[in-house]
């Protein structure tokens, strides 16, 4: 059993500094994932807290808290509102899931996302046709959040997350949320292959692109046009695939020449 010396870290959990890589919520997400799998995080041990882990990893609480949703979408961890979260018991883990490490070229994100066009598609229509009053009032305040934040300057990548865990749960059915957990942080790729992506100006202006696409799908949502809603996601998430698409096609260019 691991020993605890105090209330923000266990015992030969001490990080280092991140320094800074392409993406900094993949490096904290490594690193953790490697304590838990060699063991020296037991299941029922509480990981560090925000504070402890900003301290030691030199990142944001933005960093912290993205990381701790990606291995909680992976099964590695649960959380507990108002008091931390903790390794979760490998025989509860969910036999079914894809693995961040799995994605090796911009061509596999593209893939994932031919999956979630699939999905989403018909998450957005089914979400439009039983228009519950609190599933449509959570999809508004999401689109809203990251409105928000991409006016802020932020990368509104939790937001973005937040907007489609909203749909998902507006369609009453219970699976389609814990298909999604499935993706963890590959629901939003730029969080995970950022080091390649545009900055500045075009970062804000794809944002924008964004931002005005959530718009049109919580417009048809809301409205009860399930038709529209299913062609307002297909579009978002084909523009993403595209957008991907070229990327990779790019890349593999450039490494051949």
């Amino acid at each position: 059993m691991v020993r605890r010396v105090g209330p923000d870290m266990v015992q030969g959990i001490e990080l280092a500094p991140l320094s800074p890589p392409s993406n900094l919520t993949a490096e904290l997400v490594r690193r953790l994932a490697a304590e838990i799998r060699a063991g020296r995080l037991s299941p029922g041990d509480r990981l560090p807290t925000e504070q402890a882990l900003m301290r030691q990893a030199g990142v944001s609480r933005t960093v912290v808290r993205e990381a701790v949703s990606a291995l909680r979408a992976e099964g590695m961890v649960t959380t507990r509102q108002g008091v931390g979260a903790f390794v979760a018991d490998p025989a509860a883990r969910g036999q079914v899931r894809i693995d961040p490490g799995e994605m090796r070229s911009v061509a596999d994100v593209v893939q994932v996302i031919e999956l979630r066009i699939a999905i989403e598609s018909e998450a957005a229509g089914l979400a439009a046709e039983r228009r519950d009053p609190s599933g449509m009032a959570a999809i508004q305040a999401a689109a809203q959040a990251f409105a928000l934040a991409v006016e802020s300057g932020d990368g509104a990548v939790l937001q973005d997350l937040a907007f489609h865990r909203a749909i998902f749960a507006a369609t009453g059915n219970d699976f389609f949320p814990r298909f999604l957990e499935f993706l963890g942080p590959l629901l939003i790729p730029r969080q995970t292959i950022g080091q390649h992506l545009e900055e500045g100006a075009a970062r804000l202006a794809y944002l924008r692109r964004v931002q005005d696409e959530h718009a049109r799908i919580t417009a048809a949502i809301t409205a009860g046009h399930a038709a529209a809603a299913r062609l307002a996601m297909r579009r978002h998430l084909a523009a993403s695939r595209d957008r991907y698409a070229k990327l990779a096609r790019h890349l593999a260019a450039r490494d051949h020449q």
